[in-house]
């Protein structure tokens, strides 16, 4: 939902003083709803899949929303998931990542479509975030994105009881069926 028409920046964005969660989209504010229960279902299951492939090879950090990732001074994001390598840890300042993570994860609803498939896809690809997974639990469908030249071409996709594999996290592969069953 669009909140205000003025080109918002980050020290607009610091100055907010209510408990919303907000992004910044090339200097527009969106005001995030609060997110139903099949979609935190959905990134808590993910990201015991990323954590524990991390955790076991001591690769990173996992991190689910809301986390700020400020990517430039009009842009800042809150992906449900960000997986940052341990060399890129020092780009955390107090508190939020200054940079792109390695990897990002947005699972889609119907509010936030448009936003999560055209306009954050064009956005992680500038930033040059290696690895974009989109999560869309109506189709029980995940597609895998990477950056190759500056730009991302699908990897991985699955749907209802396939697997999707991962570049940036070498040897990760999620089987959907455990990300979307409702046991």
């Amino acid at each position: 939902m669009k909140v205000k028409e003025k080109v918002w920046t980050y020290r607009d964005y610091l100055e907010l003083n209510d408990d919303k969660r907000y992004e910044v989209i090339k200097g527009r504010l969106y005001e995030m709803p609060a997110p139903h229960f099949e979609h935190q279902r959905v990134i808590s299951k993910i990201i015991l899949s990323v954590r524990n492939f991390s955790d076991r090879n001591n690769l990173g950090e996992v991190l689910p929303a809301p986390f700020d990732v400020i990517l430039s001074e009009d842009i800042v994001v809150q992906p449900d998931i960000v997986f940052i390598y341990k060399d890129n840890l020092k780009n955390i300042k107090g508190g939020r990542l200054f940079g792109p993570p390695d990897l990002v994860v947005e699972v889609v609803s119907p509010t936030s479509y448009y936003r999560d498939r055209y306009e954050k896809f064009r956005i992680y690809e500038e930033a040059g975030i290696k690895e974009y997974w989109i999560v869309y639990p109506g189709e029980k469908a995940v597609e895998v994105w990477v950056l190759k030249e500056g730009k991302y071409e699908l990897y991985s996709i699955a749907s209802s009881e396939g697997k999707v594999k991962s570049k940036v996290l070498k040897g990760l592969e999620v089987e959907l069926k455990e990300v979307f069953n409702e046991g």
